[in-house]
C-alpha cells in the first residue's frame, strides 16, 4: 500500500518525504528538483507493539510499514501536460492515497511558483489539475461504452449513466470521492483508475517557530481546514523542517527536544498513524519469545486471509484464530492469565479481523 506525497514545487514534500522515510532524496529551492518519484519506508509507531515487546522479551520487534513515494511537483496545467504534467499524472495513478502537501508559512528566501503563499488557492490548482484529467478519463470511457453497447445490455448501461453522472459531478469541479455511489458502481468506477478517488490526507506544513502553538491560532490554517471539511478529506498540521531535525537524533535527544517543544509525540508519529488509517489499514498483533509484530491487513479483512499475510499454508489449512483484544491482554498482564479466565475467544474463517487483535492461528496442512 503506497501513499503518493504531492503538492506544487517548493511546498517542502520532499523535506517532509525525508523526514518520514530517512531515504535521501534531493532538495532544492527551485521548481522540479524531484523528477522520478522517490520511495521509501516508514514504521508506524505502536505502543501495542512496544508493551508487547515489554511482556514478552522477543529477538526481534517489527513494526508495521507504511511506503511513502515523493512525486514530483505539479503546477497549473499540467493535465494538458504542463511542466512535469502526462510524468506526474501516472505516478498518482500508481499510489493507493494522496499526502497533499501546501506551504502555510511565509519565507521570502523560499521561491513559491505563484509568487505569494495562499495554501487555499495552491490545493485547489492541485486538486482542479486532478479533477480535469479525470474528466478526461471518464469522458473516454464513456465514449467507449456508447460505441461497444448492445441493445439490452445492462452492465453497459449501467457504466453509461454512472460515466454521465460523474462527468456532471466533475465539471462542478468536486472530486470522485465525493460523488455518492452504490457498491456495484464503485466497482465500475475502480476499473477508471480516476486520480480523485483517492484517499486526501492535506499536510499543512507551517514555519518552524509556529512548532508547539495552538493550532487555532495558526496564520493559513483555519482557511485550510475549512477546505478538507468541505471536501471529506483529512487535515494534518506539521512543520517539515523541524521533523527533519527529530528524525536525526537519537531516541534521547528525541525526547528532551519534544518534552522543549511541549508536545507529546513529534508529528512523524502522528503523520505516519494518520497515513496508514488513511489508507484504510488495520493492524493485527502476534507475539512470542522470537518475535513480536504488527501485521498490516485491510479493514474487514477475514481471519484465514489475515493468516495468509504471515505465512500462505496458514491461509491454507487455517482451522481457527485464537483472539485476545490487546487491551484485554494488558489490564490482565500475560497470555496464561487470560486463557485461566477464559479470555481468549475461538474464532472461525468468517470472523473479521479487529484493530489491536492479538491472535495464535491454528492450521493444519
Amino acid at each position: 500500500m503506497k501513499c503518493g506525497v504531492i503538492g506544487l514545487p517548493n511546498v517542502g514534500k520532499s523535506t517532509l518525504f525525508n523526514a518520514i522515510t530517512q531515504a535521501g532524496a534531493e532538495t532544492a529551492n527551485y521548481p522540479f528538483c524531484t523528477i522520478e518519484p522517490n520511495a521509501g519506508m516508514a514504521a508506524v509507531p505502536d505502543r501495542r507493539v512496544d508493551a508487547l515487546a515489554s511482556m514478552f522479551h522477543p529477538k526481534k520487534t517489527t513494526y508495521a510499514l507504511v511506503e511513502f513515494v515523493d512525486i514530483a511537483g505539479l503546477v497549473k496545467g499540467a493535465s494538458r501536460g504542463e511542466g512535469l504534467g502526462n510524468k506526474f499524472l501516472s505516478h498518482i495513478r500508481e499510489v493507493d492515497a494522496l499526502v497533499h502537501v501546501v506551504r502555510c508559512f511565509d519565507d521570502p528566501n523560499v521561491l513559491h511558483v505563484d509568487g505569494n503563499v495562499d495554501p487555499v488557492r495552491d490545493a485547489g490548482i492541485v486538486a482542479l489539475e486532478l479533477i480535469l484529467a479525470d474528466l478526461e478519463t471518464v469522458s473516454k470511457r464513456l465514449e467507449r461504452a456508447r460505441k461497444t453497447a448492445r441493445p439490452g445490455d445492462a452492465k453497459a448501461a449501467r457504466e453509461i449513466g454512472l460515466a454521465e453522472r460523474a462527468i456532471a459531478h466533475l465539471e462542478l469541479e468536486k472530486p470522485m470521492r465525493s460523488l455518492s455511489m452504490t457498491d456495484d458502481e464503485r466497482a465500475i468506477a475502480k476499473g477508471w483508475f480516476t486520480l480523485t478517488d483517492k484517499p486526501v490526507l492535506y499536510a499543512a506544513n507551517i514555519a518552524e517557530s509556529l512548532v508547539g502553538e495552538p493550532e487555532d491560532d495558526l496564520p493559513y490554517i483555519g482557511g485550510m481546514r475549512a477546505l478538507a471539511s468541505a471536501e471529506g478529506a483529512e487535515l494534518m498540521v506539521i512543520s517539515a523542517r523541524v521533523e527533519s531535525e527529530i528524525a536525526a537524533m537519537d531516541a534521547g535527544e528525541k525526547a528532551m527536544f519534544l518534552e522543549e517543544l511541549g508536545i507529546g509525540e513529534s508529528g512523524l508519529d502522528r503523520f505516519a498513524k494518520a497515513s496508514y488509517k488513511l489508507l484504510g489499514l488495520i493492524s493485527f498483533l502476534t507475539a512470542g519469545a522470537d518475535e513480536c509484530r504488527a501485521w498490516t491487513i485491510s479493514r474487514g479483512t477475514k481471519a484465514p486471509r489475515a493468516a495468509g499475510k504471515i505465512h500462505t499454508d496458514f491461509e491454507r489449512g487455517f482451522i481457527r484464530a485464537e483472539v485476545v483484544p490487546f487491551d484485554t491482554l494488558a489490564r490482565e498482564g500475560s497470555m496464561g492469565a487470560c486463557r485461566d479466565k477464559g479470555l481468549i475467544r475461538s474464532e472461525g474463517k468468517d470472523y473479521e479481523m479487529k484493530d489491536g487483535d492479538v491472535t495464535l492461528f491454528r492450521f493444519n496442512v
